[in-house]
């Protein structure tokens, strides 16, 4: 599988949960954070500064795009014919294969939302506690600095979690 935005505070979830089931896991980030994704299970990164994942000749039976950086058009040519491209940001394109188109295509684009249930979050902490989830924190600000931590967050560099201390 192929995890976009893998240094993000999505992306690090994700490939750390991805191995835990046994994916082979190609992670897309910065080479600044390669040796993160690296240390969290990524068996291969592709840094988008030098390289598009989507022009690649790898193909992949799942894309996980937690950033929404590359089109489901363009994914699309890198899904083997029956992958599946997973999404925490949907485009009009995702919605439409989702609801409309996707039940005449092999290939399918789908939308994630976290619904949090007590079954999940325990196996959550289990795995933390296990140590084969490890929380990655890039910053953490004070509620004052609520809009810096927003602001931080949305440019899409943040190593891990941004935290937000409400104590």
């Amino acid at each position: 599988m192929l995890i976009n935005g893998a240094s993000g505070g999505v992306g690090t979830f994700a490939v750390q949960i991805a191995r835990i089931f046994d994916a082979r896991v190609t992670a897309v980030c910065s080479g600044a954070n390669a040796a993160l994704v690296q240390g969290l299970g990524a068996d291969l990164v592709i840094d988008y500064t030098g390289e598009d994942f989507t022009n690649g000749n790898e193909r992949y039976d799942l894309i996980f795009d937690a950033v929404a950086k590359a089109s489901w058009a363009a994914c699309k040519k890198v899904l083997t014919p029956q992958g599946r491209y997973v999404t925490t940001l949907p485009t009009f394109a995702v919605l439409l294969n989702q609801f409309l188109i996707g039940c005449l295509t092999a290939q399918k684009a789908r939308i994630v939302m976290a619904r949090p249930n007590a079954r999940d979050m325990e196996w959550l902490k289990g795995q933390i506690e296990a140590g084969r989830i490890r929380i990655v924190i890039d910053r953490e600000y004070p509620l004052a600095q609520i809009r810096e931590a927003l602001a931080y967050s949305e440019a899409g560099k943040a190593k891990g979690k941004v935290v937000l201390r409400i104590c």
